[in-house]
């Protein structure tokens, strides 16, 4: 599972990082951004619930 996050769309609420931790974090432009190459095990309900409740639809998980 590979997650990735549109910097055009996000809007840096900070929803992902709080909801998934493990697998995003914001940037020096204080936008959303992923951390790691594939979405740990156990970290793929938080990353999916992170892209479902997204409120720009930035984040998009494969």
């Amino acid at each position: 599972m590979k997650a990735t996050v549109d910097p055009d769309l996000c809007t840096g609420c900070e929803l992902c990082v709080d909801e998934c931790p493990d697998v995003f974090e914001m940037n020096d432009d204080d936008l959303a951004v992923v951390k790691v190459d594939v979405v740990p095990a156990d970290a793929e309900e938080s990353a999916q619930e992170a892209a479902d409740d997204c409120p720009s639809e930035a984040i998009t998980i494969e």
